[in-house]
């Protein structure tokens, strides 16, 4: 599908950074969708769409999976499916900006889950970042000395992702990509349907719900996890992880832009802190040539990840 753009990797980047300024501007799609559609609901319609969508275009991505890619594709789309649900209901109770910037965290949590489930070896600049991200977390979030639910349920979400990119990580070269990607959702979007369907399923009340579950299924969720995979194969893990760190930007721009927030000092000062890690932790790792394990990125409540990569090594 992708073969013809091998060689393009400006057009990889490019196309990366597209996708984090939609994954940003689809938190306020979602927080007005879910206002007025349960959440398990909304995420329901949304993945399915996106799986059959996917299907009908290359139904062949699938032949050929074999047990072992189900049966991986069921577990990162457990992980991937947990992140999301955390993330939409943190949505309810907490800003655009806010959730935007701490699911961002998931960068920074990527190398730990890496460390405590592979026993890769993490650099000191990496626990440097941690305490930082963990610093602008607090600016962000705490309100007196608690956390909102709000926070905490995203705070989960970024922790979901990080065990979904190391999972990635480990697999992703080893099936198709476009068919693990189409599973992967396909699962994400049967555990929405299952946790929906107690309560009775609803589908959107009206064109303009319809209009949020269109865009994030075909835009923020079907193209932009393809399109993230593909990057992946042609940016480097350190680049690909820059690019990244501007969707949690994206979302506090257009949370303030079109949503009406208001820019306060401590989500200046939060989210400049938890951006500062993302980067300590990309840009001072140097994986040797051949220690690099390509992993794909959870999102954010609008689309799905972003590329994000593992070194075996980190200094």
């Amino acid at each position: 599908m992708f073969d013809n753009l091998k060689s393009s990797s400006r057009l990889a980047i490019g196309a990366l950074v597209a996708v984090t300024a939609a994954w940003g501007a689809t938190f306020i799609v979602v927080q007005d969708a879910v206002s007025r559609m349960p959440v398990m609901d909304f995420l329901a319609v949304r993945f399915c769409l996106a799986a059959l969508v996917m299907i009908a275009i290359r139904p062949q991505s699938l032949r050929g999976m074999g047990s072992p890619g189900f049966k991986r594709a069921a577990v990162l789309g457990l992980a991937l499916g947990l992140g999301y649900i955390t993330q939409t209901f943190g949505l309810q109770h907490a800003s655009a900006a806010v959730s935007g910037f701490i699911t961002g965290m998931f960068v920074v949590l990527t190398p730990v889950v890496s460390w405590l489930v592979l026993k890769r070896k993490t650099g000191a600049n990496v626990w440097w970042a941690v305490i930082l991200a963990t610093i602008g977390l607090a600016v962000l979030s705490l309100n007196g000395w608690s956390i909102g639910i709000g926070e905490l349920l995203t705070l989960l979400c970024a922790i979901f992702f990080a065990f979904h990119i190391v999972g990635l990580g480990e697999w992703s070269s080893k099936h198709d990509v476009y068919g693990l990607a189409v599973l992967q959702i396909s699962f994400v979007g049967i555990l929405s349907l299952v946790a929906a369907l107690p309560g009775g399923l609803t589908l959107p009340p009206d064109s303009g719900v319809w209009g949020a579950v269109v865009i994030t299924a075909l835009v923020a969720t079907a193209f932009a996890f393809v399109i993230q995979t593909w990057a992946q194969s042609l940016v480097s893990a350190t680049r690909a992880a820059v690019i990244m760190t501007m969707e949690p930007v994206f979302a506090g721009f257009f949370a303030v832009v079109l949503a009406g927030d208001r820019l306060t000092l401590r989500i200046v000062i939060g989210g400049a802190l938890v951006l500062a890690a993302m980067l300590l932790t990309e840009l001072k790792s140097k994986p040797k040539p051949g220690q690099m394990l390509a992993s794909s990125v959870p999102n954010v409540a609008g689309g799905l990840e972003v590329g994000n990569a593992v070194s075996t090594t980190e200094n």
